[in-house]
């Protein structure tokens, strides 16, 4: 425990008062307050100051203490960044890669999976086609849960804590630190270390359904090394192919864009796009606080139960405005947007919102055209290079067949969600655009989920379900044709040797 002062801006006067207060804290966390500025408080570098934390932290120092002291705070990092780092440092060794003990019999599992699809394939009941997409789908998956149980054996370490009672605490391990800080190295970098390197993609973007299921630090064989040249022969031609073409991208970006500058203030409109948080697969990948910071909103936010005006249109959303619209619980917001902006040429500053580099409304002149262009163009470089670091391991999405309720709630379906009952008494999807809904008592929609054609249902509608219910099942690499009507099957114009032919299929 140390004594710390902290210093509170008073929003009228501009006065700081000091105001001395006990604090629970480390080391290095004492070291760094000596150089923060004045009027941001201490809770700010009171945890794991990881790579975002950083940026949060120059971010929070430039909206509340200015510029002129945030340069002061950046330079003063930087400087206590170079002379501590030269004082202590992490050290990394071949004991440091911990080969997590589930990761064969996982290995094993999947084994058993590719024989049995090998058999079925060799009976005949899957095609060549269906056979390699379902054992890289194994593969893929296997791959992803080693990793898993791998980083999640890294990032916790037993330990004694002041009372004498063993706990879990965060992991001291050097090859963890460099990734989980940002400084170096990602998970899918140290998964090969000390996981499986996993599958390999050829130089024509096909993958290998062979998987090296050795990491770096076991070693690999010579069939399992020469498949990782296919791999590594890949990073290297991409790279070297690619940058050209991102970079040929910015500039036709730039060519279509330039021409959109911002003209006025305000065109007026009351158009704009409802935005709600992103979910997909029943996460939140974006959160509406996220969507909609800095930009404006086109009609006026109400409360959801009072239905009393919490902001009012033509306001720009910033951090405080976003606080008010958490606490009364608004879920969906129309936004503002250049799309629905009715400016004759150009675009008008309220449709655009807020102006990122300086936190305000963004200016008349400014063209946003350009920027938009350059910040699309930009991170084309950088993906390029990341199929570079991380050796041609082949990066495929392990394809979902389930879809579970995040949240509790009452089950609704959406208009177009179609389903018949088949002679086992399940309810199979019929509609191509069907989606499973999640409401809560209030009517108010907490979750959605598209559900593919051939799905099972495993809930009715109006069913009220707890977080963690599978809603559906499906097969994803199967394409089912789904009767509507019960009755017998006939044939019709299929005559052999004309329109249908016979066809063995070679094993």
């Amino acid at each position: 425990n140390i004594r710390l002062t902290e210093w509170t801006k008073d929003k009228a006067t501009g006065e700081f008062t000091p105001e001395t207060k006990l604090v629970e804290t480390t080391v290095g966390r004492a070291l760094l307050s000596e150089i923060l500025p004045k009027g941001l408080p201490f809770a700010n570098i009171n945890k794991a100051l990881k790579k975002k934390e950083i940026s949060r932290l120059i971010n929070t120092s430039f909206r509340k203490c200015g510029l002129k002291e945030t340069v002061v705070l950046a330079d003063k990092l930087l400087q206590n960044g170079f002379r501590l780092a030269t004082r202590a440092g992490i050290s990394i060794g071949i004991d440091d890669m911990l080969v997590p003990k589930e990761k064969y019999g996982l290995i094993e599992r999947a084994e058993k999976e590719v024989k049995e699809i090998e058999q079925q394939y060799v009976s005949g009941l899957v095609t060549a086609g269906e056979r390699y997409n379902k054992v890289v789908d194994i593969w893929g998956k296997t791959g992803d849960e080693v990793g898993k149980v791998m980083m999640s054996q890294l990032s916790k370490q037993k330990t004694i804590d002041r009372n004498g009672n063993e706990v879990d605490q965060e992991s001291f391990n050097s090859i963890y630190m460099m990734a989980d800080s940002g400084a170096r190295g990602s998970a899918a970098q140290i998964r090969q270390l000390a996981g499986m390197r996993g599958l390999m993609a050829k130089p024509d973007g096909s993958i290998i359904e062979t998987p090296i299921t050795a990491n770096f630090r076991e070693g690999l064989n010579v069939l399992q090394y020469f498949i990782s040249t296919h791999g590594a022969r890949k990073g290297l031609a991409d790279t070297a192919l690619k940058t050209a073409n991102s970079g040929y991208l910015t500039r036709r970006l730039v060519d279509v864009t330039q021409d959109l500058v911002v003209t006025e203030d305000d065109c007026g409109t009351d158009q704009g796009i409802a935005t709600r948080a992103l979910v997909e697969g029943g996460e939140v990948i974006e959160s509406l606080r996220d969507r909609i910071l800095g930009r404006v909103p086109a009609l006026d936010v109400l409360h959801p139960e009072t239905q009393q005006v919490v902001i009012p249109a033509g306001t720009m959303l910033d951090e405080d405005a976003l606080d008010i619209l958490e606490a009364a619980g608004v879920d969906e917001v129309k936004v503002r947007t250049p799309l629905t902006c009715a400016t004759r040429f150009g675009l008008c500053a309220k449709c655009y919102g807020r102006d990122l580099g300086r936190g305000g409304l963004v200016n008349a002149g400014e063209a946003v055209g350009v920027i938009a262009a350059q910040s699309i163009g930009e991170p084309g470089t950088q993906l390029t290079m990341r199929t570079f670091h991380i050796g041609g391991a082949a990066s495929r999405a392990a394809i979902a067949s389930s879809v579970e309720a995040k949240s509790d709630g009452i089950i609704g379906f959406n208009a177009t969600m179609r389903y018949v009952t088949n002679g086992k008494g399940d309810l199979v999807v019929i509609s191509r655009s069907g989606e499973i809904i999640i409401a809560d008592q209030h009517g108010r929609e907490r979750e959605r989920h598209k559900v593919p054609y051939g799905a099972t249902l495993n809930v009715k509608a109006d069913q009220t379900v707890k977080a963690g219910v599978i809603l559906a099942t499906w097969d994803p690499l199967t394409r089912p044709i789904i009767t509507e009507f019960a009755g017998k099957a006939k044939f019709e114009n299929v005559e052999e040797g004309v329109t249908v032919a016979k066809q063995v299929d070679e094993v």
